[in-house]
């Protein structure tokens, strides 16, 4: 990074001891840094060892609207990290099989937590997309649009809804 230019609240950077982190602040010699694993550390405006994911321009007065959209980008980064979703008891050590119609054809088999883990992260990615549309420049007839879309996807998910264990965590389509 050249020595010149500073990074401004909202910039994205990896630490290599710290992991990835946000700035939250810029002071006179230093920049306050939240990492998702260490919390909020002090790390020099000189400092040249870390990875700069995504720069924000510096800017010494920032605005409310700004603050918003930084506040908005740092959480659709990591809003499925502290998310915890728990598989039903009653499906715990559980197997998915896939039986074909045809007998000469190999059922296939999976551990139920492994697939319940991909229902979660497309439920988790279809919210990362609801949330970036929300967030765009998009006119609000675009957005209607396509959330509408994303109500159906919704729709089509709640058969998977009997694997979780609880029901705030379900999917929720279309309500008439």
């Amino acid at each position: 990074m050249s020595e010149n230019k500073i990074l401004g609240v909202g910039s994205r950077v990896k630490h290599p001891a710290y992991g990835e982190g946000v700035i939250i602040n810029v002071d006179v010699a230093a920049y306050k840094v939240v990492f998702m694993t260490y919390g909020q550390k002090l790390v020099g405006k000189t400092y040249e060892e870390w990875e700069i994911i995504e720069a924000i321009e510096y800017s010494e007065a920032v605005s409310f609207n700004e603050a918003e959209k930084s506040l908005l980008r740092i959480l659709r980064t990591y809003n499925s990290i502290q998310d915890t979703v728990e598989l039903g008891d009653k499906w715990t050590d559980g197997q998915l099989i896939l039986k074909p119609g045809d007998d000469t054809l190999k059922s296939k088999e999976m551990p139920i937590d492994t697939f319940f883990h991909k229902i979660v992260m497309v439920r988790d990615r279809i919210r990362v997309m609801e949330q970036r549309i929300n967030s765009s420049s998009m006119t609000d007839e675009e957005k209607v649009n396509l959330q509408q879309y994303i109500t159906r996807i919704y729709g089509s998910l709640t058969s998977f809804n009997v694997l979780f264990k609880y029901k705030k965590d379900s999917f929720v389509g279309e309500r008439k």
